[in-house]
């Protein structure tokens, strides 16, 4: 089945502005119709290579610039959906930035700072590999690690909850000025079923070549899960909007995830309808020129 027998509804993903998120409504197994891998890859493959051809006039035209943003609990595949989907892009025109706690120096400054430094340049793809969401993911589920961060005076002693919501208007309203600077924004949800999670941590310890991908802290984190579940709904209601929506990406399977965000992506870029870079009538004298010197060689 080609991709174009076989086109994802991407309303389906789509969390509509003002929508209060259950996660339970979504499947993390959900494949989209297809009916196995092999279809899923025919499909990525095809996307891989329109992707390519769309960030190829993105970078050419350099008149706007695309933020992705993956978020997902531990072992969703975010480093694996980054390196599928991003496989046939030219590489000098994407940056990936994995970002982690937050440094002394880094506290000391606003926590959306550090985020603003990775911001893409017109004509390139950024994609934040975590984001200035885990102010409102891992900082709620573990409220202590307010106590070195650096706290305005007006949000001192104000309760969690109005915290938390002051963070997402803060989070809305910045997405709103880069949106308003020709950044298009890309948010992915990768939602993973938690006994998913427990066999993809199982796997990493039971082949040594994949150990190295095991932290004990991502086992700690688990005992979180229904926390982190309330976090992800309460983010992905509060932060989706018409200019910088979330797309909640059924995660079980990976061969589909990463089919259904390579889709969405050179979706949203084509949508732009990029213009390649004219050639004026003195620099298409110049072009004539150079063809005939050449064919005189």
């Amino acid at each position: 089945m080609s991709k174009k027998e076989h086109k994802l509804d991407h309303a389906h993903f789509l969390v509509p502005p003002g929508k209060k998120v259950n996660l339970k409504d979504y499947a993390p197994g959900f494949t989209g119709g297809f009916h196995g891998k092999k279809e899923a890859k025919r499909a990525l493959l095809e996307d891989v290579s329109e992707l390519a051809e769309a960030q190829e006039l993105l970078w050419a035209s350099a008149q706007k610039s695309v933020l992705i943003i993956l978020q997902a609990m531990d072992a969703a595949g975010k480093d694996g959906t980054i390196k599928h989907v991003m496989s046939g892009v030219n590489p000098q025109g994407v940056d990936v930035h994995s970002f982690k706690a937050p440094n002394e120096a880094e506290r000391l400054h606003h926590f959306l700072w550090r985020f603003m430094q990775r911001l893409p340049a017109r004509g390139r793809i950024a994609i934040f590999n975590r984001s200035y969401f885990e102010e409102v993911l891992v900082v709620r589920v573990h409220p202590e690690f307010l106590e070195t961060q650096h706290i305005s005076s007006k949000q001192q002693n104000i309760p969690l909850d109005q915290l938390w919501q002051e963070r997402y208007d803060i989070i809305n309203e910045f997405e709103k000025v880069i949106d308003r600077q020709d950044v298009c924004i890309i948010k992915f949800f990768l939602h993973l079923s938690k006994d998913e999670q427990k066999d993809r941590f199982l796997d990493r310890l039971n082949d040594a070549d994949k150990h190295w991908k095991f932290s004990a802290a991502d086992l700690s984190e688990r005992k979180y899960w229904d926390d982190y579940q309330k976090a992800f709904e309460d983010m992905l209601s509060a932060t989706s909007t018409a200019h910088a929506p979330w797309y909640i990406i059924p995660a079980d399977h990976k061969w589909f995830s990463r089919a259904a965000v390579a889709d969405i992506i050179t979706a949203r870029i084509q949508e732009m309808e990029l213009e390649p870079p004219q050639v004026d009538d003195e620099q298409r004298a110049l072009l004539k020129i150079a063809k005939q010197k050449l064919l005189k060689e």
